[in-house]
């Protein structure tokens, strides 16, 4: 991995951007991004190179916009969150409510179990807490809601949505 400063003169504009996307408001997405960096400092030693370092980075991004959501706001748009949880690739051009939507639709067509697994994990709640709301293991949670995601992304992708 590269070194924070490096990481930073690389990756501070497309972070910026990224956060001035999703917030609408400079200040807030120069704070984020201020915040963003210092979480990756602290988090440097936890980077296991599966993704790459602006991908790494987007996703710290990401964490800490929700978390300011939350924290600001009473609540968080669902549809919002479930934009943001089937995408992975985040930074590209497309329309989050148009996805969303689509989302909420293809997750009315699954089981309950599935659904309700699928829309906890969205509002962020831990799959241990999960699992106990479900009655099944963490682990079973893990896997239920990762196949769903597969399952979803894939969805979207045949259809034009990815």
């Amino acid at each position: 991995m590269l070194g924070i400063e490096e990481l930073y003169r690389r990756y501070r504009d497309d972070v910026y951007r990224y956060l001035a996307s999703l917030t609408h408001d400079p200040a807030l997405a120069e704070d984020l991004l201020s915040e963003t960096f210092l979480c990756a400092v602290q988090k440097a030693g936890t980077f296991r190179g599966q993704s790459s370092e602006k991908t790494w980075l987007f996703g710290i991004a990401r964490n800490l916009w929700l978390q300011s959501l939350r924290k600001n706001r009473p609540t968080v748009e669902y549809n919002d969150l479930l934009g943001l949880y089937v995408e992975d690739r985040v930074g590209e051009a497309y329309d989050f409510r148009q996805l969303a939507e689509r989302v909420a639709q293809l997750l009315e067509a699954l089981p309950e179990r599935e659904r309700t697994i699928v829309q906890l994990r969205a509002r962020g709640l831990p799959y241990e807490e999960i699992a106990a709301r479900c009655g099944i293991r963490a682990g079973s949670a893990r896997v239920i809601e990762y196949r769903v995601r597969q399952s979803l992304k894939e969805t979207l992708r045949k259809e034009g949505y990815l």
